[in-house]
């Protein structure tokens, strides 16, 4: 065998090896993955936070046909941490044997006092009074127990996520394919900006450059991690191109309906709601502000929350018109929705009831 060949041979057995160690271990699937592509192919999506800690669930989940899951990765719990990788690795994979995408859910605006992170002296705030410590400012206004609206701004609480060994970090090694930031509208709460002032910051821009810094962190570990934030559509009239180079996509609750916080499955206050929707925040305004991102060639996952057919029904109607990937479900997000696209084949999707 001629040098040459030797040495081509020992380049493929090296690029194989890289392939299958990167990222501190956690395997990439034999084909290579481009994130970016599959993101912009997947038209549906399912997104489910609570009730992820067995294997039921779990498999339940892995047998749908969605190719975007948004999960809670729960390696961070206090009390029942969940085994994130193995979870990972039975929902990167379709039953046909595609890869699909799977995000992290991460709460970048608020603190939980469920996780690792919270601190046996930390003192939680009031609706009155801040917390200990002091960038713990207030209580969630959708009634969420247990989250607490932060300075985001703050050294303390970026350190928990962006340092070598924090949350962003952590979720890139063990192989999640991006984020799925939730409460970005973190800036517009009136006793956040309230703190801004007072700390001279500039809401709008820290929680951009918050974003911008998350996404470093992950492109150092996956140079395609994909950052998705929840809500805050208006954020981008801040700065359009900085902020549309920053994220991949964006998700957006509550378009045509919504759900009451910290409520179980079955309750009756699950979905239906409509009283979010006054001011810049009509169902028309939002649907103009999506443009802006999908002019830009970023896609635009909704999530509504009905009980109603004929409220998911509309949704699903409506959303398709305007350029959306829509996605009904309840509040609680503790199940496989049971109102799919029609496009799916229903009976192929585990949990799905008529």
């Amino acid at each position: 065998m001629t040098i040459p060949r030797i040495l081509l041979r020992l380049s493929i057995v090296l690029f194989l090896v890289i392939s299958t160690t990167r990222h501190g271990g956690c395997a990439e699937p034999a084909a290579v993955v481009d994130r970016h592509v599959l993101l912009q192919k997947a038209q549906t999506w399912m997104y489910q936070i609570q009730d992820l800690d067995t294997d039921e669930a779990i498999k339940t989940l892995a047998g749908t046909k969605y190719p975007l899951l948004v999960i809670e990765p729960g390696h961070n719990h206090k009390d029942t941490p969940f085994d994130s990788q193995r979870m990972l690795k039975m929902l990167q994979t379709m039953p046909d044997g595609r890869r699909r995408l799977v995000l992290a859910y991460i709460d970048i605006g608020q603190a939980e006092d469920w996780r690792t992170y919270w601190k046996k002296d930390w003192i939680a705030p009031t609706s009155k009074t801040h917390g200990f410590p002091d960038f713990l400012i207030t209580v969630d206004p959708d009634g969420w127990e247990g989250c607490y609206p932060v300075a985001y701004w703050d050294k303390q609480w970026k350190d928990i996520w962006l340092k070598p060994g924090g949350i962003i970090a952590e979720l890139a090694r063990m192989g999640f394919d991006g984020v799925f930031l939730d409460w970005i509208e973190a800036y517009d709460d009136d006793q956040i900006r309230n703190s801004a002032e007072e700390a001279q910051v500039h809401p709008e821009r820290e929680m951009i450059r918050f974003v911008e810094e998350i996404r470093a962190v992950g492109k150092k570990i996956i140079p395609d991690f994909l950052i998705i934030p929840q809500n805050a559509p208006f954020l981008i009239d801040e700065a359009p191109e900085r902020y549309a180079k920053t994220i991949d996509a964006l998700a957006v609750e509550d378009t045509w309906f919504h759900g009451k916080g910290d409520v179980d499955w079955d309750d009756s206050e699950a979905g239906d709601l409509q009283n979010r929707h006054d001011g810049d925040w009509t169902t028309e305004n939002r649907l103009l502000q999506y443009k802006k991102y999908l002019q830009r060639g970023l896609p635009v996952f909704s999530v509504d929350y009905c009980i109603k057919k004929k409220n998911v029904e509309k949704v699903y109607k409506e959303a398709r018109k305007a350029g959306l990937r829509a996605l009904v479900t309840r509040v609680s997000l503790s199940r496989i929705s049971e109102t799919p696209p029609q496009s799916f084949d229903v009976d192929a999707m585990r949990g799905v009831s008529e």
